[in-house]
């Protein structure tokens, strides 16, 4: 029977030992090099409910991080019990750069447009998409941290358009 010679039981340990700690190191840095999503980090403070209630109609929008990377809402105007427009908007950061993508029940073939940002400064963020019919322009306006405004903007037939629509933070909102 042959025996192992002792230089021999070293080295293995030695191998064992420093693959071990190479393993935790290679952890440690992909725990370093995780994606940081700046531009959506901007845009938290859309998080939460909103709502505009008025004698003619509610608008609401439900706006929650769908995951690091993408915040999503539901948007509905009601009218008595009736939903009279419906959508779901995406704020997704790819690339560095944010985008607005919304699908909207009976539009565009039921497919989802997307925007590009065009400034996102904390307070105010602009998306724009100059090849959709309308709007080709959607911002979105932090006035305080329980207000907000969202502007559509852009030409329809022709002549330059714009709907504004003001929110406040709502407390009770569920879809």
């Amino acid at each position: 029977m042959k025996t192992i010679k002792p230089i021999v039981i070293v080295m293995l340990v030695a191998t064992v030992l420093l693959s071990c700690k190479n393993g935790k190191h290679i952890k440690d840095v992909d725990v370093k090099t995780k994606k940081e999503y700046t531009q959506l980090e901007k845009a938290k403070w859309l998080l939460g409910n909103w709502e505009n209630v008025s004698k003619e109609s509610n608008l609401r929008e439900i706006w929650t991080a769908k995951n690091d990377s993408t915040l999503t809402a539901k948007s509905f105007v009601t009218v008595g019990k009736d939903t009279v427009f419906y959508e779901e908007v995406d704020v997704a950061e790819r690339h560095d750069s944010l985008f607005y993508i919304v699908s909207i029940r009976g539009e565009n073939n039921n497919q989802p447009v997307s925007f590009y940002m065009t400034k996102n400064d904390g307070n105010e963020m602009v998306f724009e998409n100059p090849k959709h019919d309308f709007p080709t322009k959607i911002n979105y306006s932090k006035i305080t941290n329980d207000s907000l405004v969202a502007t559509v903007s852009g030409l329809e037939n022709g002549k330059e358009k714009s709907e504004t629509f003001p929110m406040k933070k709502a407390t009770n909102l569920r879809w």
